[in-house]
């Protein structure tokens, strides 16, 4: 039975062997000091013939089996699922608190690009709004790219059909291809975009344009300010551009985004400050800095998204003991933004600071811009 390939054998958890040797293989990993485990495509872990074998109750007895034993470890062991699948789907593996301790949150990739290619946020915003806190006890890992391509699936019911084919146009003007999947009732439907992230940040629906690194940078703002806990696929972090040359080699479309740099060249260009990955390494690495000193961003913090012009995506952040806010604002347009500080209640009497700029900002002062995918961190506690 393979799910997904022929190099890719799914094996029969029926039989009780199959799952100990399987949680001895979590032990070892565990007393070795692993201290994530990342279950993969665990949603088509259990196979009934004559079912879709995705989802079954089955599966998420043994994910529940799983989040015990990493619960009495002697130290503390994360289980991570990921599921590629439309997102209520995906929520169901948090469980009644009892699965996973953490699960990838796949629809926000193809939101934060439609958003940055389409100069607004309202889809992403309408989304949001309506996602809840993860459970006591979980947590959302927030990314945009990783060694596989950009999911489609997640965004299915999240986005018409016709801005999902704005996206898919876009993605092939800059260089990456589309997977497809074969619908049961015959038919295709985009399954994932393969690209490097870097280089769907090329421009927007109108072209190719000057604000790569911009618009970048903003998308992976977005991702530090949410509830949850950020991760970074290297290549992103190196602003690795596609590799095509791999594709033809490998003959498999997800190479685009797997490149090996050779490393005296990679060097050679992170030395040079003005490279696009000296340049792209260096702010990321300031901007994680900062994020990770200001207790609002904790995992847990509140969190509420702002109701602001539709170019604009914000959320408010505070601290678990309330004594820091931030609102984290982003310009996901070409275009130069302005929000008023009574639009998003600054509190008066308060010193606020943007702590991506340095400015400060008052809270009965003028409307605050924002230049081209312009980002604020605006904060209490500079």
């Amino acid at each position: 039975w393979c799910t997904f390939s022929h190099d890719q054998v799914d094996l029969d958890f029926r039989n009780p062997e199959v799952l100990l040797e399987f949680l001895r293989i979590m032990r070892l990993h565990v007393d070795n000091g692993i201290r994530i485990l990342r279950l993969d495509a665990v949603a088509y872990l259990w196979k009934e013939p004559g079912t879709p074998s995705i989802h079954m109750p089955q599966t998420h007895a043994i994910v529940q089996l799983m989040r015990v034993l990493c619960d009495f470890a002697v130290e503390p062991v994360l289980l991570l699922t990921e599921t590629n699948v439309p997102n209520v789907e995906n929520l169901s593996y948090f469980g009644n608190r009892n699965e996973a301790h953490a699960i990838y949150n796949f629809s926000l990739p193809p939101l934060i690009l439609h958003a940055m290619l389409s100069g607004s946020a309202r889809h992403l915003h309408r989304w949001q709004a309506t996602m809840p806190p993860a459970p006591l006890g979980g947590t959302y890992l927030n990314f945009t790219a990783s060694h596989d391509g950009i999911g489609m699936r997640p965004v299915e019911g999240l986005l018409p059909d016709e801005e999902i084919g704005a996206v898919l146009g876009a993605i092939r003007a800059f260089g990456g291809e589309v997977s497809m999947r074969t619908l049961n009732g015959g038919g295709e439907a985009p399954y994932e975009l393969n690209i490097t992230w870097f280089d769907a940040m090329k421009g927007s629906f109108a072209g190719e344009d000057s604000h790569q690194i911009e618009r970048f940078l903003c998308s992976q703002s977005i991702v530090m300010a949410l509830e949850g806990v950020p991760a970074f696929y290297i290549h992103a972090l190196l602003a690795t551009p596609n590799d095509h040359a791999g594709v033809e080699r490998t003959g498999v479309k997800r190479a685009i985004n797997r490149h090996r740099w050779d490393y005296p060249t990679l060097l050679a260009l992170l030395e040079d400050a003005d490279s696009p990955q000296a340049n792209v390494l260096r702010q990321m690495r300031r901007r994680i800095a900062i994020r990770r000193a200001q207790p609002a961003f904790h995992p847990k913090a509140t969190q509420f998204t702002l109701h602001l012009d539709h170019r604009l995506f914000g959320l408010w952040r505070q601290s678990l003991d309330r004594d820091q806010s931030i609102f984290a604002l982003h310009n996901v347009s070409a275009e130069e933004v302005s929000v008023s500080p009574v639009a998003i209640n600054l509190i008066g009497g308060e010193t606020w600071v943007d702590l991506l700029s340095g400015e400060t900002i008052s809270s009965t002062g003028p409307d605050i811009p924002f230049a081209p995918y312009q980002c604020r961190w605006i904060s209490n506690r500079g």
